[in-house]
Order: C-alpha cells, then structure tokens, then sequence
C-alpha cells in the first residue's frame, strides 16, 4: 500500500495534486502536520484538510508531528482525518491519545523517530491500527533513507507475529525504488512517499514499478 504525501506536491494547487494522488492508484493521501515545536517546520492545520476533504474519497492519513497532539484530535477528525497517527515523543498520554482516537471511530497510528527503539511504545501495540517508522529525522522532505531502520520494522513484524497484534507498519522517508522490496520483505505494509512519488512524471507508473519490486 502507499500514501503519497501531499508535502511533496504544490500547495497552491492542493486540489489538483489531491486529484493526482488519486489517478496513481493510491488508496492513501498523507498529511504532514508540523508545528514549528515538535519539528522545525510549520505546514498547515486541520483547515486545510477540511478544505480538501469534499474533493476525495482518499483515505486521509493524518500525521501530526506536532507537540501535545491529545488538544488537536477532536479538531482533526471534524476535519475528516480517516486515520490519524500522533509521535510516541510528542505527549506524555499516549495511551490516552489514542483511546481518543479510537473512540470516535478513527484508525489511530502511532510513530516512533529513528533515535526511539520500539520497546518505547510496546505497552501501546495492542491498541494501535497502525505503527510509523520513521525512516529520516522528521520535519523535512528529501532526506536520505536511514537503512538501519529496517531493522526497526523487522523487530516490529516480529512482534505482532509473535502477539497476534494486527497493526500495519508504515514506513516514512526516502522510501523508492531502491529500498522498496527489502522493506517489504522486513514486514512493512505501507509506503509514506512525498518527493520520490511528485518528482515523478508519470506516478501510476511508478507505482506500477514499486509494486512489481516487492512482488
């Protein structure tokens, strides 16, 4: 599965890359929500969303690198957040984020920065839909792949085969070609892509292309 993100792209023309994402055979739109706090940069609010959510019928995965993530939820999911996934480092009510999350009917994933060892947040893993990896330091795009971050996937594979947890592992930063099918092959179910899939031509071929990698 892959989830371009729409960092990647142009924001004065959200829109028509929304549309796009769509047309590459994508079943996810991911949002990159930063603060300023928790990374350095700042990109958009939960307005944003609002905005583009009549356009698609995505899945709209939400990732907020922001700080105290638990005073954002309810304002996300009105937005139209389909999933929403918040930094294991980023509050100190993770447990209680989550349930939040869940509780009103949303998928909730939680991620983990590259210095963050999955032992972190393995008194959440029976609850989360999903868990982030975070494959660059968070806060930029066009970051090269930090390889030993498969190592990380595969611990977190063998935990759920090992507990029967039904979480997916997604994978965000300098996921492409070159890594696709070793990641895949380590258990990851969800690709986080923003540069590598806009600053391709033809991104239902490239899609096309990564798919036939891990096959």
């Amino acid at each position: 599965m892959f989830s371009p993100s729409i960092l990647g792209g142009d924001f004065s023309a959200a829109g028509e890359e929304l549309g796009i994402i769509a047309s590459s055979g994508a079943d996810y739109a991911h949002f990159d929500v930063m603060d300023g706090s928790f990374v350095p940069e700042i990109t958009f609010g939960a307005k944003f969303i609002e905005d583009l959510r009549p356009l698609s019928d995505l899945v709209f995965d939400v990732h907020l690198m922001v700080n105290q993530p638990e005073r954002h939820i309810e304002r996300f999911i009105k937005a139209g957040a389909d999933m929403i996934t918040v930094h294991a480092e980023a509050t100190n009510h993770l447990w209680r984020t989550l349930a939040l999350i869940k509780e009103n009917g949303k998928d909730a994933g939680v991620a983990i920065n590259p210095g963050t060892p999955v032992s972190f947040i393995e008194p959440v893993l029976p609850i989360v839909d999903s868990v982030l990896v975070m494959t660059v330091n968070p806060g930029w795009g066009g970051q090269r792949f930090i390889a030993n971050m498969i190592d990380k996937i595969s611990e977190l594979n063998q935990r759920r085969q090992d507990e029967g947890y039904p979480f997916i592992i997604g994978a965000d930063g300098g996921v492409g070609k070159k890594n696709i099918r070793e990641l895949y092959l380590s258990g990851l179910d969800l690709a986080v892509m923003g540069t590598s899939f806009f600053s391709e031509d033809d991104k239902a071929e490239y899609l096309h292309i990564l798919e036939e990698c891990v096959e």
